[in-house]
């Protein structure tokens, strides 16, 4: 009876980790081998690890991965791919969003750069850390729609709270002068306290054309280029090899 007053009160807590893990103490004899101490902190494990995982799984559903299934132990680094193992183990550490530092990957279509971003921002997910993935076209919408409801300012402080952003397709077709302002806005709100990934099929160098205004396009990569890991992938199409 004590026993089941007990594991109704962790329930009462909240403590569904610790209430789990007592039942399974209960059904094997062996535990009374293990000291108070021992036991108490298996209890106190299994909350951190049952809490753990479900501050994952919230933080995953909130980044909307485009590629959820992308993970950095699954990077193909077959010859001709631009792709050096020690880089990509340092990034997955995560050190380089800890150090508000910025990653951007180009390559033509295909080639995969979509998929890497998405692996990043899932291995930042699964250290603990707040991640956003979104297409420029979206964002640029999205931001327009804050514009027009008075939700502008909001959204951006919200964005300015992600430790990591993926912004996919960037280069597709070129900004008007109100997506170059809202642009800047969010990367300044970013720049040396927070991290973000760009995807493109345009060179680094053929940005500052991209971005038209000459003035935008110098602030704009000032904040975005300045302390940013480069990975420019090669090769043929993946989705090719994928289907042949």
């Amino acid at each position: 009876m004590l026993m089941q007053h007990s594991l109704q009160q962790l329930r009462t807590l909240h403590l569904e980790g610790m209430a789990r893990a007592f039942e399974e103490q209960l059904t094997q004899p062996a535990i009374t081998a293990l000291s108070f101490e021992e036991r108490l902190a298996h209890l106190i494990d299994r909350e951190c690890l049952l809490r753990d995982g479900k501050r994952i799984d919230r933080l995953l559903k909130a980044a909307r991965i485009k590629a959820a299934a992308a993970c950095l132990e699954d990077v193909d680094y077959r010859a001709g791919r631009g792709l050096e193992r020690s880089q990509i183990a340092a990034l997955g550490t995560g050190q380089w969003i800890r150090h508000h530092q910025n990653c951007l990957i180009t390559g033509p279509t295909g080639s995969g750069k979509t998929w890497l971003a998405c692996a990043l921002a899932n291995a930042a997910c699964r250290q603990g850390l707040a991640a956003y993935y979104v297409r420029l076209p979206r964002l640029f919408e999205e931001l327009r729609i804050a514009h027009a409801d008075g939700s502008f300012s909001r959204r951006l402080m919200q964005l300015a709270r992600m430790d990591l952003i993926v912004i996919d397709d960037w280069g597709l077709a070129a900004p008007s002068a109100q997506e170059r302002s809202d642009l800047l806005e969010l990367l300044d709100d970013r720049v040396g306290t927070r991290s973000t990934v760009i995807t493109s099929q345009l060179p680094i160098e053929h940005w500052h054309t991209y971005l038209g205004d000459p003035t935008f396009a110098d602030a704009i990569l000032d904040r975005v280029v300045h302390a940013a890991h480069k990975l420019a992938l090669k090769g043929e199409s993946m989705r090719r090899k994928e289907k042949a």
